[in-house]
């Protein structure tokens, strides 16, 4: 007889748990959505560090070796995207992460540092919550890819992109300002 079956129990009770003990393996799943995002962060490692490599080559190549290419219009957009690239990476990462920490158990190296480390999650909120810090951050770093290549036709044209930083400067004081009273 099952150990954990009383005597005049009804069978419900085995199948229940059978159904508990399934529910409970199904928390698993979610290494669908963290191996991926554990791949794709690899990947754009890889591909924004092939996109710095090729900076710095063009870059000994114009000074070294007598270049004709001038660099001088592609260098900092293509440094800036590829730092947006290694947002997204981080992103996936801390997405990964938190979502395997949250639903299949705690990453033990991760439980030796700070609370506020990026990897360590205790609710669905804190993930989000450090998930939209770099993706707001992400943001910042593609505005400042296009504020780059801006080219004033009036003066409207300067007029409306100091509102923008501003617009920008505001929302990142609010955000961090909500983030300190959620902090206390």
């Amino acid at each position: 007889m099952d150990e954990d079956k009383k005597p005049g129990q009804p069978s419900a009770i085995a199948g229940e748990r059978q159904f508990e003990s399934l529910l409970w393996g199904s928390r698993l799943l979610v290494m669908l959505a963290v191996i991926p995002s554990l791949l794709g962060a690899t990947v754009l490692f890889l591909i924004g560090t092939a996109d710095i490599i090729k900076v710095v080559i063009d870059t000994v190549v114009y000074y070294l070796g007598g270049g004709t290419q001038d660099i001088h219009d592609t260098v900092v957009p293509s440094v800036i995207l590829a730092v947006d690239i290694y947002l997204v990476a981080i992103v996936l990462l801390i997405f990964g992460s938190g979502v395997y920490r949250l639903f299949v158990s705690p990453i033990d190296q991760a439980e030796s540092h700070a609370t506020s480390h990026p990897f360590n999650v205790n609710s669905f909120d804190q993930l989000k919550d450090k998930i939209a810090r770099v993706v707001i951050l992400a943001v910042i770093i593609e505005f400042f890819r296009a504020v780059v290549d801006i080219r004033f036709q009036t003066p409207l044209d300067a007029i409306y992109l100091a509102v923008s930083v501003l617009a920008l400067a505001a929302s990142l004081f609010l955000m961090n300002h909500a983030h300190r009273k959620f902090d206390h």
